[in-house]
């Protein structure tokens, strides 16, 4: 979820008419033709002694799994839901988090009338969203719907969200996927962070899913990988919107993306937009005493590490940067949420969520595509 300054008075227009997802063009990826996932994203690889080699991500030929993805909330369309014409935010939002995956499976992005930036606001005022809330995800179960019927062909999948979209995929996996068991033996994977999946204490299912598990060791298919992120030492606090559960008995899930069960820390793989606007605690990154970043997006590896925790209701993704003032890089990384300059410490590393992990959630998938060959 990207969030920015939107005014809680806000009146919803009358939503667009539903998506036909018979029709490409209610689709922003499709697998085999030009889209953003598969235009080539330029990245740059930030090592400690400066800047590194430059690559394009790649889409695969013949990938032998699905990955199907729902962006999160990032519209600014006027109204509680936004329209089905795809801005400058759905497509960088859908490039910088989902468009390197078209390595390791078939690209599958719906076009859906999501719940935008300014419904944030209003919710936050008191405005009841329930009725956006089923637009929104009528349109990805009618896409779901369609993939399953028109796209899958039998085939294995992975489901891929974050913020919004991670809610959207909640809720298919709780109707549409694990009550249906020739369905449930297709998802090898659920990446869905930014978005709290609550579970019994000490268990590994019970809670948002009956049926689905929480990944617990690599390798695992079927299971589901969630988290939300929060800077070391700067834990949930009372009231969090991310990384606390109510309900006794309950915790926010954790799952580590870059070894599923693990309790301890472990370096992340991160690819992050180096050209970002977005307020950063301290001011502006400077990403490398080199100067400014060579291309749009960065590699580092091992600049981050995260630790799983669990205390009682609270579960959340510690995060820490592992700083050298010796070497060239950057010391600190973003995530936070800010409005009106303010960070909201409910939120946690909200933005940062997929970005720190994504170089190990694309092996994730890219492992079990080649299990699911043999």
């Amino acid at each position: 979820m990207a969030i920015g300054w939107a005014s809680p008075a806000i009146a919803q227009a009358p939503a667009p008419a539903a998506p036909d997802y018979a029709k490409p063009a209610t689709w922003l990826c499709l697998p085999g033709r030009t889209d953003i996932c598969s235009t080539p994203v330029a990245t740059t690889a930030l090592n400690p002694n400066g800047y590194g080699s430059t690559g394009r991500s790649s889409v695969a030929r013949n990938a032998p799994i699905d990955c199907f993805y729902v962006y999160p909330t990032v519209s600014s369309d006027q109204g509680l839901n936004s329209d089905l014409t795809p801005g400058r935010e759905e497509r960088l939002m859908t490039e910088s988090q989902f468009a390197r995956f078209a390595s390791v499976c078939r690209p599958f992005v719906p076009i859906y009338r999501q719940m935008t930036l300014g419904a944030v606001a209003a919710a936050a005022a008191g405005v009841d969203l329930t009725q956006s809330g089923l637009l929104a995800y009528g349109d990805v179960l009618a896409a779901w719907r369609n993939y399953i019927r028109t796209k899958n062909g039998g085939r294995p999948f992975v489901l891929i969200g974050h913020s919004q979209g991670s809610l959207m995929l909640q809720q298919l996996i709780a109707r549409e996927i694990e009550t249906k068991p020739d369905v449930a033996r297709r998802m090898k994977l659920a990446i869905i962070p930014g978005y709290n999946v609550f579970v019994q204490q000490g268990k590994v299912v019970g809670g948002t899913f009956k049926r689905t598990p929480l990944c617990s060791k690599p390798g695992q298919s079927g299971c589901v990988m969630s988290w939300v992120s929060f800077r070391e030492r700067n834990l949930p606090p009372r009231g969090a919107i991310f990384g606390i559960a109510t309900e006794p008995g309950m915790t926010v899930a954790c799952v580590n993306p870059a070894r599923p069960g693990s309790t301890t820390w472990e370096r992340l793989d991160s690819y992050w937009f180096a050209r970002s606007t977005l307020p950063v605690a301290g001011g502006p990154i400077q990403w490398s005493t080199d100067g400014a970043a060579p291309t749009p997006y960065l590699r580092t590896e091992g600049l981050v590490s995260a630790r799983c925790i669990n205390d009682g209701p609270r579960g959340y993704l510690s995060i820490r940067t592992n700083a050298d003032p010796q070497d060239k890089r950057t010391d600190r990384i973003g995530g936070e949420v800010a409005i009106f300059g303010l960070f909201l410490p409910g939120w946690g590393m909200h933005l940062a969520d997929i970005a720190a992990a994504q170089g190990d959630l694309v092996r994730l998938v890219e492992v079990l595509g080649s299990a699911s060959r043999n």
